[in-house]
């Protein structure tokens, strides 16, 4: 899937369009997810050591819980990314500006989630994050 040609009679018409390689695409997304996991634990349990435990609703939210989402939500992204190298004329821009506007409708929850205004600033901090990581690794991939 790396490189599509249509041949036409006069050359004033062959096209070659350059698609993304999924292959490669999956193996640094699925390493990205798994970086930003582990990015979004540590924060998190940094803010725990500094006295800053996440609490949503009354009920505590463990470190861990930050890396099985990141990971879940960046496998989803990455979904997106595999279906953009496929079908979209633009992948890349397609996929930036699609996950751009993603990692900010995900704070919205987080600014009206039953929590503390630190407790708030530190979910959107994960969010933040993961996106800084996931995002670019994806996008260097696609065409």
């Amino acid at each position: 899937m790396s490189v599509t040609t249509a041949a036409h009679a006069a050359p004033a018409t062959d096209t070659i369009t350059e698609r993304t390689p999924v292959t490669p695409l999956v193996v640094d997304g699925v390493k990205a997810a798994g970086v930003a996991g582990a990015a979004t634990t540590t924060v998190a349990a940094a803010a725990d050591v500094l006295g800053m435990s996440p609490v949503v609703g009354g009920a505590p939210i463990p470190a861990f819980g930050f890396a099985v989402l990141t990971v879940i939500f960046s496998v989803v992204g990455l979904a997106l990314a595999v279906v953009l190298a496929v079908a979209a004329r633009r992948p890349r821009t397609a996929f930036v500006r699609t996950t751009i506007v993603l990692t900010v409708l995900s704070l919205v929850p987080d600014i009206t989630a039953e929590a503390t205004t630190t407790t708030k600033l530190l979910l959107m901090l994960t969010h933040v994050v993961a996106a800084a990581i996931v995002i670019p690794a994806i996008a260097r991939r696609l065409s």
